[in-house]
């Protein structure tokens, strides 16, 4: 046949309609997603497999699983779905002004992207940067963003990955608590509540082993759930807590928590920018890019000397 042939060319809508059944294993699924109703989405797959003149699907009960002719012909059209949404995406976003749109971490957008974004608008009013907090890794084709922030290892799926510094994490309290237990030591913090978060449950008992000091195994440790819980029952005098050095900057500057042990747990989580290669021809994104990453050097500079 002649590429030209529309018979080549089924309709997005019932391309639409396979990729999200396939993806989601039911047409009720698939059309919440997608904004039709079942029998609707259902009416667009027959019509495409009697384009196709072949089943895709095997009816199961109440759910339908992709047969072969479904897994071959889903193989060959899930990216250029993806490559049509993305252009698109980017091309509405060309015709709607200089827009970013970045998914961050919660903690990383509030305390370390908020307060330095003022810096990059100000050399650049007509630059308009939406942040949303998003925590687990999305598909880009799928999601409304230009890029995100990563924490990890490189292992967010077919995108690059722009180092911006790798964490460390130190222990820090309030003045008031470290002079009055008198915390000058490794062993000295012993004296004090320990906090930590949830997702690192055995964060103290790695820094007092990288300290070479013995830590009790039924040493109570209080747990929250969010590093910005840390740092504020940190700078009340809750106890002392483990926190990543860059997102106690100005609790640091301020005095308002003080770290007497300059030793840090050198976790094995990087941060990251990760976005499609695509992007890069976006200049808007380019200049927001650029700026992260500046920003990130003067981090590193600041912290390493």
């Amino acid at each position: 046949m002649d590429q030209d042939d529309r018979r080549l060319l089924p309709s997005i809508t019932m391309l639409q309609c396979f990729e999200a059944a396939a993806r989601y294993g039911s047409a009720s699924l698939a059309g919440e997603r997608i904004g039709l109703t079942q029998s609707a989405v259902s009416r667009h797959i027959a019509s495409l497999e009697t384009w196709l003149g072949k089943p895709l699907f095997d009816r199961v009960g109440r759910r339908i699983v992709l047969n072969e002719n479904g897994r071959l012909y889903l193989d060959r059209i899930a990216r250029p779905l993806s490559e049509i949404r993305a252009a698109t995406r980017d091309m509405l976003g060309h015709g709607s002004g200089r827009v970013v749109n970045l998914a961050t971490l919660p903690t990383f957008g509030m305390r370390w992207i908020a307060p330095r974004l003022p810096g990059l608008l100000m050399h650049d009013p007509d630059l308009v940067v939406n942040i949303a907090a998003r925590i687990d890794i999305f598909n880009f084709a799928e999601e409304a963003f230009d890029a995100a922030i990563h924490v990890g290892p490189p292992d967010w799926p077919e995108v690059e990955h722009d180092l911006l510094f790798r964490e460390r994490v130190i222990p820090v309290l309030s003045p008031a608590l470290a002079q009055s237990a008198g915390v000058k030591a490794a062993q000295d913090f012993l004296r004090v509540p320990l906090l930590e978060q949830s997702a690192r449950r055995d964060a103290w008992q790695k820094w007092f082993a990288l300290s070479d000091v013995p830590f009790p195994a039924e040493r109570a440790v209080s747990v929250m759930g969010h590093f910005s819980m840390l740092a504020q029952a940190a700078c009340a005098g809750a106890g002392a807590a483990l926190l990543p050095s860059f997102l106690i900057q100005p609790e640091l500057q301020s005095g308002a928590l003080v770290a007497p042990v300059e030793r840090a747990l050198a976790e094995d989580r990087n941060y990251y920018l990760v976005y499609p290669k695509a992007k890069l021809q976006m200049p808007h994104f380019v200049q927001l890019r650029d700026w992260l990453l500046d920003e990130a050097a003067k981090e590193v500079s600041a912290e390493y000397g």
